[in-house]
């Protein structure tokens, strides 16, 4: 968790997702960034449930991946010789939706 926050790309596509979702060609053109180095950002966000994604689908019928930041808040408390961390994370109603699909 650490390691992805303290990335300056990850960090960005955070704070941009956080206030609009955006596409990964959006996110590379904003940034000034290659499309891959996006991509692998996203991988990793997604992989801590940092980051959601929705499918958007354009009249012509091409589709793109949507990712919206789902991270609210990170507290990192100091107890005697341990680190913990808690995570708010921010519920979208799409994911729920997903989440009790995927459950059914």
């Amino acid at each position: 968790m650490f390691a992805i926050l303290d990335d300056e790309y990850a960090r960005a596509i955070l704070k941009l997702t956080n206030t609009q979702p955006m596409s990964a060609p959006q996110l590379a053109a904003t940034l000034d960034i290659s499309r891959p180095t996006v991509y692998r950002r996203i991988e990793q966000l997604q992989s801590l449930n940092l980051l959601s994604e929705t499918t958007d689908i354009d009249a012509d019928g091409h589709h793109r991946g949507i990712y919206q930041a789902r991270l609210d808040r990170v507290i990192v408390d100091l107890t005697d010789d341990q680190f913990s961390i808690r995570i708010n994370r921010s519920d979208h109603p799409a994911d729920r939706f997903t989440d009790v699909w995927e459950g059914i």
